[in-house]
């Protein structure tokens, strides 16, 4: 893997890029970087791909504009299309978890023309929500939904950016497969779940003893190092723009993804507490109607291209063949 860097839209954008071949765009989620995806990018090299993996804009060492209104879903896809341009890359294939699968959904429907395929892990296709989605989210007296809490800019950052290693640990644990099995309801600690503001989104997460069988020290220092170099106010600005997201796209309501789909969630993974994700998922076909497979891998949790990387590089190679000009050029 290489480490690169190109300016696009005003800011510069770094990334990491392997191989030779027909492109694929892979988008990490919150809080990881382009790191995430180290274990599929020689792998997909190696099988006659072009991998490349950008740290999205406030992430890592690509920029950290310091306005919140420039973490609009529209900057993001706007970004990843300068890239593209920049790299020469006509279509890809985007593939995303979290953050990333959100961002891997729009920018299909938004530009259609540049991407030939999506794979999403994690987060489904969803519809445009009948208000704006913070109107939306459960508070109660004493608690919050995570996101509500990471709406006031400083708040969340004055508690995560306190003790990055230890904030990292304890999210990367307790969304993890290793935490445990989840239900909706259950009281498995759950860093995306409701917040006490008075207690912050840490205090309950458990400090596990050692860390992921799935992450090495090598890997941890790294993402470690990236988040103290960029801290987390960029990655917090995503959620702060959900609202003005939610305003502006009211110009795709009714739109279709009409590019073939690929979409995998662990069964441990935090996102299926969320009452009616169920049903979410699978009614993902009316929004997807090109949606190839629906794959639920056993035990995996939320960060599920690195706990289950040989699961998660098999599903994007077998999804490859099937779009059109997509066989490779094997080395």
């Amino acid at each position: 893997m290489q480490r690169r860097s190109v300016d696009v839209n005003g800011i510069t954008l770094s990334y990491l890029e392997a191989g030779e071949g027909p492109a694929i765009l892979l988008c990490h989620g919150f809080p990881e970087t382009s790191q995430s995806w180290r274990k599929q990018i020689p792998v997909l090299a190696a099988a006659g791909y072009r991998a490349i993996a950008p740290d999205l804009r406030g992430y890592g060492e690509s920029s950290c504009p310091e306005a919140s209104d420039v973490y609009t879903m529209f900057h993001i896809v706007g970004d990843l299309i300068g890239l593209m341009d920049a790299l020469s890359i006509e279509r890809t294939v985007i593939v995303g978890n979290d953050w990333g699968a959100s961002v891997a959904w729009q920018m299909a429907l938004m530009r259609p023309d540049r991407i030939r395929g999506v794979a999403a892990f994690g987060v489904p296709m969803m519809a445009r929500a009948p208000m704006p989605p913070t109107k939306l989210f459960p508070r109660t007296k004493e608690a919050m939904f995570y996101i509500l809490y990471f709406q006031e800019p400083g708040l969340a950052e004055r508690e995560v950016e306190r003790d990055m290693p230890t904030t990292l640990r304890r999210i990367y644990h307790a969304a993890s497969g290793e935490a445990g099995p989840r239900q909706p309801g259950d009281d498995t600690p759950n860093p995306f779940g409701m917040v006490v503001p008075e207690r912050g989104i840490l205090r309950d997460l458990p400090e596990p003893v050692s860390l992921p069988a799935w992450l090495s020290s090598a890997d941890f220092n790294a993402f470690a190092a990236a988040f103290a170099r960029s801290g987390f106010r960029g990655g917090l600005n995503y959620y702060r723009n959900l609202d003005r997201n939610w305003e502006l796209q009211a110009s795709l309501e009714g739109m279709h993804v009409e590019v073939p789909a690929l979409f995998a969630i662990g069964s441990r993974d935090v996102g299926l507490t969320i009452p009616g994700m169920d049903h979410i998922i699978a009614g993902m076909s009316k929004l997807a109607p090109h949606l190839r497979r629906c794959v639920t891998i056993d035990d995996a949790g939320h960060w599920i291209q690195q706990e289950r990387a040989d699961e998660v590089n098999a599903l994007i190679l077998s999804f490859m063949p099937t779009l059109d000009d997509s066989t490779p050029a094997r080395p």
